[in-house]
């Protein structure tokens, strides 16, 4: 995977961090043009020949002390993976150019990456306005003044004599947000699209009526996420059953409500893209100029999150009134609780697991962009809590997956099969291979 500080998506960061692609750099140059810039640059510059936050007017450049006092986190270490996303997120943000630091170091990321060193992370040290802890204890890792998380057999790690000027620039980023809302995005879609095959499943099971996916419906009203939707399970409807004039939300409004949670998700995307592949450095390096500015301020992101983990909650609420039309006899016409004989719970305790899921869906959907912080004696006044809104859509994918792999397993359950060869053939043969406990075909 070739990282150019411009192209880097969700998916690869995905995949570097744990599918195993490796990394290669294709071009140093605007990161070394800027380095060039930075140190032939005269009078106050943030951080280099200045303290930062409340002690911007002190004369003073904070050197590698700012990595020493800012490597403070706390709470449980985080996951290899999502250090590993950091440090992808982090090296192609410094080859877009702007930071200044030294440009050597980015050859030894990449190493660290390929060679399966990361750091020693930990959860709670960062409110949205950069990832001071996480990004501190890496660049204290390149000093060797502490060890990196790595394969066995004693291999210290790459190293990196990071010069004193390099520490702001090292650590200006939120690439360990962007790392987890990366991840998240990526896994939420598998799963967004996933939902659309168990969907079609509780269709059939219920003889759920296709009327309201037709294309004069989605003409009528052309939200893009609404009309890919019913397009697409419509594509595995084989014929349209008309056994009730409506059916109940579930089916009726799925398109429109799973439609929204897919466009929610295209413009978080959207929001974390940009910033993987921007320059979002203070100061900025560009020109011959230092550029003091806000660029690290991560509010696009936090709000678009916020309003990804709210339109999941939507979509899975859904699911839980589907999960309750299979348990009806009167949808069915099966035993209740799709149980083999009369007066059996059968699967009945699905709808339990399914809406304990679903309470914590609802629970980490609580916006994080209605709150702030005041902090530096005042000096940085404002926070936008995307680090929070990212680490909650990470863990939004287990209680999302558990909802739709609840409906999964009821709408099998219900189901005696399409007619070979139909488009749900296969993902019904999956789903009943993974409910006799063995492998998947």
């Amino acid at each position: 995977m070739e990282l150019d500080g411009t192209g880097l998506t969700c998916a690869q960061v995905h995949e570097a961090a744990c599918g195993g692609a490796r990394v290669t750099i294709a071009s140093t140059d605007r990161a070394r043009a800027a380095w060039a810039t930075a140190r032939e640059l005269t009078g106050p510059v943030y951080g280099r020949s200045t303290g930062v936050g409340a002690n911007k007017d002190f004369a003073v450049p904070c050197g590698l002390d700012l990595l020493r006092s800012h490597a403070c986190a706390a709470g449980p270490r985080v996951g290899r993976e999502r250090a590993k996303a950091m440090l992808v997120v982090r090296l192609n943000q410094l080859l877009a150019g702007g930071s200044g630091v030294d440009p050597g170091v980015l050859p030894v990321l990449a190493d660290a990456i390929n060679e399966g060193f990361t750091p020693p992370l930990h959860t709670y040290g960062a409110i949205g306005t950069g990832d001071l802890t996480a990004l501190s204890s890496t660049a204290l890792c390149l000093l060797g003044e502490l060890p990196w998380d790595g394969p066995p057999g004693g291999d210290p790690g790459p190293r990196y004599p990071l010069a004193p000027a390099d520490a702001l620039p090292f650590i200006s980023s939120g690439a360990a947000t962007l790392a987890d809302a990366a991840l998240a995005c990526h896994r939420l879609r598998v799963l967004l699209e996933a939902a659309v095959d168990v969907v079609a499943c509780s269709f059939v099971a219920v003889s759920a009526s296709a009327e309201p996916l037709a294309a004069a419906v989605q003409e009528a009203r052309p939200h893009p996420g609404q009309a890919t939707v019913a397009a697409r399970l419509r594509g595995l409807l084989s014929q349209e059953w008309a056994v009730r004039v409506q059916d109940t939300y579930g089916y009726r409004a799925f398109a429109q409500v799973h439609g929204a949670a897919m466009d929610a998700l295209d413009r978080a995307e959207s929001a974390v893209e940009t910033d993987l592949n921007a320059a979002a450095e203070n100061p900025l390096i560009a020109g011959s100029l230092a550029w003091h500015n806000g660029n690290f301020h991560s509010a696009p992101v936090a709000l678009a999150l916020d309003a990804l983990r709210a339109a999941l909650v939507q979509t899975a609420q859904l699911s839980t009134t589907r999960l309750a039309t299979l348990m009806d006899p009167a949808h069915t016409g099966l035993h209740p609780f799709l149980a083999d004989r009369p007066g059996s719970s059968g699967a009945l305790i699905l709808e339990y697991v399914a809406h304990d899921a679903l309470a914590d869906l609802r629970h980490l959907a609580t916006p994080v962009t209605t709150g702030t912080a005041v902090i530096s004696r005042g000096t940085e006044d404002h926070a936008g809590f995307a680090t929070q809104a990212a680490r909650h859509a990470l863990r939004c994918v287990e209680p999302l997956e558990i909802v739709f792999a609840c409906e999964r397993t009821a709408a099998t359950r219900a189901l005696d099969g399409p007619p070979p060869d139909t488009p749900l053939t296969a993902a019904l043969a999956d789903s009943r291979q993974a409910l006799r406990g063995g492998p998947r075909p």
